[in-house]
């Protein structure tokens, strides 16, 4: 097992709240609704440790990236926690990990990468992070 695998991997968790709609026809939360729980969780840290306000920071993130492992599937009702780190944090551009689990359980049900490049919120343009934001992506690097 690799880091990524086990809660002892991440540094921050938040809970997630499965819905009725995350399930699929199969009885399980489908594929793309992991990839919503992964934004949830980045931002959820941005704003709260990192001082991020999106409605009208001068900079904001976009998703240039993203992947997920499947290893267990989940369903509604089922209480899940994030664990989420940084993996790798650059002048513009950070990757977080991100790993789903069921409440309490040691190892992921799944886990995954997703990258943000800060950019100017006006021109688009990829802007260094800044240093509040920073200092918090520096708590959770790995």
């Amino acid at each position: 097992m690799t880091p990524s695998d086990q809660r002892s991997g991440y540094k921050y968790f938040a809970d997630i709240t499965t819905r009725w709609m995350d399930n699929d026809i199969y009885g399980h939360v489908n594929n793309v609704v992991y990839y919503s729980y992964f934004d949830s969780v980045a931002n959820q840290y941005l704003i709260e440790q990192g001082g991020l306000d999106i409605h009208s920071a001068e900079i904001i993130g976009f998703v240039v990236a993203s992947s997920c492992e499947y290893k267990s599937p989940v369903a509604y009702p089922d209480k899940l926690e994030a664990g989420f780190r940084v993996n790798r944090l650059g002048n513009s551009s950070v990757e977080y990990g991100i790993g789903i689990f069921k409440q309490g359980e040691q190892t992921v049900s799944a886990h995954g990468t997703f990258t943000h490049v800060f950019v100017d919120r006006k021109t688009d343009k990829s802007v260094p992070i800044p240093a509040q934001l920073r200092a918090a992506l520096t708590a959770v690097l790995i």
